[in-house]
């Protein structure tokens, strides 16, 4: 039992990661598919993308191999919210990128940590801790450090000011999801994909927006699985065990994968920025996984002391409160509780 709790821990550390790198190829892509696709539609491709291969996946794979509930009436909140910030979010992302670069976009994601977290902690009552604090610090500086390399100095412009209304949207809905994380994720990436994707192309075709080309559709709904559908499927199994706020610190990695994308793919250039605020990143991140895998235990000593005084015995009782802390590990995990 032990031994599945380390396993588990490391697994959504794992999941974490890989949901930030898939996506980390959704700005630098996007951008380019824009040539050809306005943003709304794309936003719906994206997400219809999504929720139609994670579909297909739990007919072909997981209906035998996932045992998770299902959604309840009970769990209808949270998914409406889930939904109408998982429209609204990609379309403000979608805007803004069409106005920055693709660089600046990635790193200004970083702020959905910030969002999730704030969000956790004030709303959700999750559990922040100080050394998560400290990473997202490190993760914070990082952006900053890397938001002056790139083709031009930053610039905090409309398109920004969209980025950053996308990814509070998202700092919301990231905690609407821890709510539902334990129930079947091939679901709730379905629900959300087909729902967001078709609302946003109704929004779209109402503005007047049109279908592109099937070529670039077909690669938008193919990003939109990776970027979107995997990188929501392993988030929602990462959020079982680390919880809303841990989950996205782990997103960290996702500007850099970003930004260097967009070195290949779009042409923008990198500078030495790049290295100092992977460094900061990389830290911050090991702040995390050490936060995940360490645990706190308090004791509560009790002394009893017992003399002679005039020739009357007298027993005197003090107690203290010890905490210490130490890397959980295979034979270490499991509920303890000191007296």
């Amino acid at each position: 039992m032990r031994s599945s709790d380390m396993i588990n821990k490391l697994c959504a550390i794992i999941y974490a990661f890989l949901a930030a790198c898939f996506y980390a190829i959704n700005v630098p892509f996007s951008k380019r598919l824009m040539a050809e696709v306005q943003p709304t539609v794309m936003a719906g491709l994206l997400y219809i993308g999504a929720g139609v291969g994670v579909g297909l996946m739990y007919l072909i794979y997981g209906r035998k191999k996932d045992k998770q509930a299902m959604l309840l009436r009970k769990d209808l909140p949270y998914t409406i919210a889930m939904i109408l910030l998982d429209v609204a979010a990609p379309i403000l992302l979608m805007i803004g990128i069409k106005s920055t670069s693709s660089a600046n976009a990635s790193l200004l994601g970083n702020f959905e940590i910030v969002a999730t977290t704030l969000i956790a902690l004030f709303f959700f009552k999750e559990n922040v801790s100080g050394r998560l604090w400290l990473a997202i610090l490190f993760i914070t500086l990082s952006s900053i450090v890397l938001s002056f390399e790139g083709t031009e100095c930053f610039k905090f412009s409309n398109g920004s000011l969209f980025i950053l209304a996308a990814t509070t949207c998202w700092g919301v809905e990231n905690n609407c999801t821890k709510k539902l994380s334990e129930k079947n994720s091939y679901q709730i990436v379905t629900i959300k994909g087909i729902c967001c994707g078709f609302t946003s192309l109704l929004l779209g075709f109402s503005i007047g927006e049109e279908l592109p080309p099937s070529t670039a559709a077909a690669q938008a709904m193919l990003l939109g699985f990776v970027a979107y559908g995997l990188s929501i499927f392993l988030y929602v199994r990462a959020q079982r065990v680390l919880g809303a706020a841990k989950t996205s610190a782990f997103y960290a990695v996702s500007p850099f994968i970003g930004t260097f994308l967009a070195f290949i793919v779009n042409d923008e250039s990198l500078s030495l920025y790049y290295a100092s605020g992977l460094i900061l990143m990389l830290f911050g991140t090991l702040l995390v996984v050490v936060d995940t895998l360490i645990r706190k235990h308090k004791h509560l000593h009790v002394h009893t002391i017992t003399h002679t005084h005039n020739g009357s015995t007298h027993t005197h009782t003090f107690t203290h409160e010890h905490s210490h802390l130490h890397l959980v590990c295979a034979g270490q995990l499991g509920h303890h509780n000191h007296m």
